[in-house]
């Protein structure tokens, strides 16, 4: 190390430092041999393996498994305000870079550990930047990282209103920390009046709840497979299953779609849909119906077939591994279903969002699925996340989306 370190000090098994030497940040309570020093909860460590090679520092969480999240692998870097400065503009410039300037009004600004961030996540819904904190070392330096984005932001001639903490998640608790919600006070201003804000995605327009929608308010990772579906939806009858806010549908719809069954299983969410297809003038196109999709596919079954192109974009059925087996049982029901439906020459999108259930696992289940309906499969796309959600090698939670469009033939 070529700087004096005042940091304590931890010591970690040979595994540990082959992971960290893979590009992985994360060290569990069971990897770590030795503590020298006292870290503080939040604090910063240094990591180091039994030979004394210094491995990087990271944020320490007395009660996480997770016991230290790295946020640098070099010694001579000092962790002051002009640090995270640098690796937020660093953060927004990979944005300017990899999405056109129209997406940067919507898009993720921080993703976790792709970004150097451990467990911080803000997205942007115009105006508004929706954050969840789910690590105590951003925890207690969110005083100092939110107040310089919106000035990195600002600088760059972006009109930030407000950031909305939305922190209302259970994974807190691992990380000692309270579950709540509500907006942050930025110094010397005023939050503002509404967390609902209108944003305009593939020309398509949302209104966006930014303190009561899932997740931070909007799932943002899916903009681009948007894309790829109103491409294929010209003349066609789609079904959007597990459509929440429609947008795969109003894609569809955008993209000349003859009609378009969006379907959801909450009756909250397919009034969200009806008011965007109004509001994007589509609801002559788009028809919202509150079903559950699993008891829907069989019933269509019994019908002349309808439709041409079936969206299936499902909540992630498994956060764990315990669970992923009935997971794959869920997945492949839902794609059989589809795929039996399905006439010769039409098209399936299908997805998962789970980390877990992993693409070797769901490519495994296609065949299956594939096999079972007696159809064969032709591939147009395999797709992933949108680039603001950026895949860092190494860090295999970073791949988390799998996305896939069909041809059955």
């Amino acid at each position: 190390m070529k700087t004096e370190r005042t940091y304590p000090r931890a010591v970690v098994t040979p595994k540990a430092e082959a992971a960290l030497l893979r590009g992985h940040p994360w060290v569990y309570d069971a990897e770590i041999t030795a503590l020298d020093g006292t870290p503080e909860n939040g604090g910063l460590v240094d990591v180091v393996s039994k030979k004394d090679r210094y491995l990087g520092t990271g944020m320490y969480s007395e009660k996480s498994k997770i016991r230290l999240r790295l946020v640098s692998r070099n010694a001579n870097d000092s962790f002051d305000s002009a640090f995270w400065e640098r690796k937020l503009r660093w953060a927004w410039d990979y944005r300017k870079a990899v999405l056109r300037e129209e997406d940067l009004t919507c898009c993720r600004i921080i993703f976790g550990e792709a970004d150097g961030f451990p467990g911080l996540t803000v997205d942007r819904f115009g105006p508004i930047l929706s954050v969840q904190v789910l690590s105590v070392g951003m925890e207690v330096r969110k005083e100092l990282l939110f107040p310089l984005l919106v000035e990195v932001l600002r600088q760059d001639g972006q009109e930030i209103s407000g950031v909305y903490e939305r922190n209302d998640v259970a994974l807190r608790e691992k990380e000692g920390l309270p579950q709540y919600k509500g907006w942050f006070p930025l110094p010397g201003e005023t939050a503002p009046d509404s967390a609902v804000t209108e944003i305009v995605e593939n020309e398509v327009k949302y209104l966006v709840d930014v303190e009561n929608g899932q997740k931070t308010g909007f799932f943002l990772d899916q903009k681009f497979n948007r894309q790829a579906v109103a491409r294929l939806s010209k003349g066609r009858t789609v079904l959007d299953c597990f459509t929440h806010t429609g947008s795969f549908a109003l894609n569809a719809a955008r993209g000349g779609a003859a009609h378009v069954t969006a379907v959801d299983v909450s009756e909250s969410a397919v009034e969200m849909a009806r008011d965007n297809a109004r509001r994007n003038g589509l609801e002559n196109t788009v028809e919202c119906v509150c079903a559950n999709v699993f008891d829907l596919l069989p019933s269509l079954e019994k019908q002349p077939r309808k439709y041409d192109f079936i969206i299936l974009d499902p909540p992630a059925f498994t956060k764990s591994r315990a669970t992923v087996a009935n997971a794959i049982t869920g997945y492949k029901e839902i794609n059989y279903r589809a795929m039996k439906l399905l006439p010769r020459g039409g098209f399936l999108a299908t997805c998962s969002c789970s980390h877990f259930a992993t693409e070797e696992k769901f490519i495994a289940m296609l065949h299956a699925a594939a096999h079972d309906a007696n159809v064969q499969l032709r591939q147009i796309e395999a797709r992933q996340q949108g680039p603001d959600h950026p895949i860092l090698w190494g860090v295999d939670e970073t791949s988390y989306l799998k996305f896939y469009l069909f041809q059955v033939v």
